[in-house]
């Protein structure tokens, strides 16, 4: 029997040895195929580079020639015209020297006065001695001499572009806050060549190096000009995130750097729907109160009557069937809500440190509410009418009224009411603050010793509402809860 175990495993070595091997055969030949192909590629490329630098060349000769021309045409034009002038004075003036030299001759002639006075009125006017004899233009074309000795020694330096360096992060300078990572890199070597970054990250919940076999596929942003960059408006939903960074020039990548890994702390949590009451329809983390959730012929009949949605809380008939659109819970239907409680819980315990998420809501909803609860807060209780919970609480059934309740107490806050409200839990100070999420704005602030954990906790009744979870606590907020720290709470009577 022994033997026979020793046996099968050898087998099984031996079959594991051929796979790799098998593995390693192909991973050889697509080696040697992407060789070929690669190769083919860069000469293609190489040969383009240089069709295109011909052709450069080519545009270059033609319009330094075409310059030559035009001068040499201008140039030609000007000393023509010159010279057509020069011939024509010339003429005039020789004619003028020959009638001059025949009325000399006649010198006893008793004309001689009236001729020898025409002759010198013709040479004052004559064009010989209005005429410029210095050229209009020059005959010196080195003005379009080239010297090529310079871009001759670039041309004889070309050469395949070097493989970039491998840039190096820099985690003194990175930072994650606010949902947003601002990652910062440095080249180890100058480099004029290096036309963009490529970046690349992926989540993971696991610290330290990444792993190979990781499930997380990596996200690429291309075309990054600078040495930083900033990745916002992320949902943290897993612990950490891996980043690596590499260079490229005009034509090659270089290698990646030695990827690191940068912790992402946010509270992320899930809506329980097993715990939901049957009217809330819950879908991830949004949540929409639907009247069909409990008896349906009895909603639709009273829905034929008039009396469907528009039925109070009091009169409302889902009560005891679940949803059958609703997967059976492995809690069981006694751990719902009920009753006038349209109430959900998060998933996640709070026993420590301090967490933040957001809720947006429906403005249109009948009723809304938003805060925490102890696990152990009953299935008929409503959130802020026991000791269990503390809540901001909005209705707009019949009048509109915005309030802080804990303990069956209320409070009214005196603040517009915003479309998204930010919780802020502090577990071990006891502190529980809501805010206008696009604001800032504190809207109130509960001072509570919890005496066991609280789980994120959600009320809405004829309305919908969608949750942020995966948020890490804003820095406004910090800088609040900071200042108001020593304080007293919004409203004593209600710790």
């Amino acid at each position: 029997m022994g033997d026979q175990e020793a046996l099968r495993k050898i087998i099984t070595t031996l079959a594991v040895k051929n796979e790799e091997i098998q593995n390693f055969i192909y991973a050889l030949k697509q080696m040697l195929q992407n060789v070929e192909d690669n190769s083919a590629r860069v000469q293609e490329d190489l040969e383009g580079e240089f069709q295109s630098l011909y052709a450069l060349l080519d545009e270059l000769k033609d319009n330094m020639l075409m310059k030559i021309k035009q001068d040499r045409a201008s140039r030609t034009y000007e000393l023509q015209a010159q010279l057509a002038a020069c011939a024509k004075a010339l003429e005039s003036s020789e004619e003028l020297l020959e009638t001059a030299n025949q009325t000399l001759e006649t010198a006893n002639n008793h004309d001689f006065p009236q001729a020898a006075k025409q002759i010198k009125d013709s040479v004052t006017m004559a064009p010989a001695f209005r005429l410029s004899l210095k050229a209009k233009v020059s005959d010196n074309m080195s003005h379009l001499m080239v010297d090529f000795a310079q871009e001759r020694r670039l041309l004889q330096a070309l050469a395949f572009l070097p493989v970039p360096s491998t840039p190096e992060i820099d985690l003194a300078e990175s930072l994650v806050a606010d949902n947003c990572v601002t990652l910062a890199w440095r080249m180890p070597d100058e480099d004029s060549k290096i036309d963009h970054y490529v970046l690349e990250y992926r989540k993971t919940n696991f610290e330290g190096p990444p792993r190979a076999k990781e499930d997380q596929p990596w996200m690429v942003i291309e075309g990054i000009k600078g040495t930083e960059y900033t990745l916002s408006g992320l949902k943290f939903d897993m612990k950490y995130m891996n980043f690596r960074v590499r260079a490229c020039n005009k034509a090659v990548a270089g290698e990646f750097s030695e990827p690191v890994t940068l912790e992402t702390r946010a509270f992320m949590f899930r809506l329980d729907a097993s715990t939901s009451h049957q009217n809330l329809r819950v879908e991830d983390l949004s949540v929409e109160w639907d009247a069909t959730g409990g008896k349906v012929q009895d909603v639709k009949a009273r829905e034929k009557d008039g009396k469907g949605r528009t039925a109070s809380p009091a009169n409302s008939p889902a009560r005891v069937v679940q949803s059958p659109k609703r997967m059976p819970s492995g809690r069981g239907g006694r751990d719902r809500f009920t009753a006038e409680s349209y109430t959900v819980l998060g998933d996640t315990l709070i026993d420590a440190d301090d967490h933040y998420w957001e809720v947006r809501y429906d403005r249109d909803s009948k009723a809304f509410g938003v805060g925490v609860a102890y696990r152990s807060l009953g299935k008929f209780d409503q959130l802020g009418k026991t000791s269990a919970s503390w809540c901001l609480h909005l209705n707009n059934w019949l009048q509109v009224s915005f309030s802080a309740k804990h303990a069956n107490k209320a409070k009214v806050l005196d603040v517009p009411v915003p479309d998204c409200i930010g919780v802020y839990c502090n577990f071990h100070e006891g502190f529980l603050s809501f805010y206008n999420a696009r604001t800032k704005q504190l809207l109130h602030t509960f001072k509570a010793k919890f005496t066991q954990p609280v789980l994120p906790a959600f009320m809405v009744w004829c309305g919908s509402f969608h949750v942020s979870s995966g948020l890490q606590v804003p820095s406004a907020v910090k800088c609040l809860q900071k200042r108001n720290s020593t304080a007293s709470s919004s409203n004593a009577s209600l710790t």
